[in-house]
């Protein structure tokens, strides 16, 4: 029975014996690593929001990197919100508290960058909001106080601007009182970025002006549904409600190609 040939050495058969292919994997940036640390940090409350982080010089010491490297990874850390920057004398780099808000609009913002590319469509958009949106209702119809109640009431009676006859902003507004009204963060975060999206995109002009007082109809239903409790019903009546805005929006000429 043959043995293995020692290794370096080529078989008597003439073959080379297999070899082990390792994929190397690339060591991340300096700068992506001093910021992970950090965030890491931040997370776990190490480093509580309003806490100062040790001047730039300080922190090339401790993580054995230069000046530029630190401030590399401090650009991340402000990009997402995590720190702010302050100039003078009292300035410096300070913990920033969580902000939903600026969260939700970051993801708004990169939507509608990939929206204007072919890897994500406005069909994609449209039909996880038909996911989402039914399954809103239903939780804001078993969850709504009633305090609630009336701010969707009052955003689904909203005037319309003047300037804008189709009320699209105040229809939108609706939709993100509904999410809000499930009292879930996350679920308001998901879907108030689609409706970001829809407001820059959507040509209103070509939406029939008769189509938009369909949709006031559909809106004060919908919250009635809410209002009295009827999950269910809330439910169905924001899926037959999406079903008619996606043909609407499906129309030629509906959308802005920049």
């Amino acid at each position: 029975m043959p043995t293995d040939a020692p290794a370096g050495e080529r078989p008597r058969d003439g073959h080379r014996p297999p070899t082990a292919r390792l994929r190397v994997q690339r060591v991340r940036p300096a700068y992506r690593q001093v910021a992970d640390e950090l965030r890491a940090q931040i997370m776990r409350g190490a480093l509580p929001a309003g806490t100062r982080l040790p001047a730039e010089s300080e922190l090339t010491g401790m993580f054995g990197v230069s000046r530029s490297t630190v401030r590399e990874a401090l650009r991340v850390l402000a990009s997402q919100h995590l720190i702010d920057t302050r100039r003078g004398v009292q300035g410096g780099s300070f913990v920033a508290a969580p902000d939903p808000a600026r969260l939700v609009e970051d993801v708004g913002g990169a939507l509608g960058v990939l929206v204007a590319t072919p890897q994500l469509g406005m069909a994609d958009l449209l039909e996880a909001r038909l996911l989402l949106e039914p399954a809103a209702a239903r939780l804001a119809a078993q969850r709504a106080a009633p305090e609630t109640i009336e701010a969707l009431r009052a955003a689904a009676a909203a005037p319309r601007d003047p300037r804008d006859p189709s009320g699209f902003v105040e229809h939108m507004d609706f939709h993100t009182t509904v999410l809000m009204a499930t009292g879930n963060l996350m679920i308001t975060m998901m879907g108030q970025p689609v409706g970001d999206v829809l407001r820059t995109r959507l040509n209103r002009h070509v939406v029939a002006a008769e189509h938009w007082a369909e949709v006031d109809a559909c809106h004060a239903t919908i919250t009635e549904h809410i209002a009295r409790g009827e999950a269910a019903q809330a439910e169905e009546a924001m899926r037959s409600h999406l079903l008619d805005l996606r043909d609407i929006y499906g129309r030629p000429g509906a959308w802005k190609s920049d």
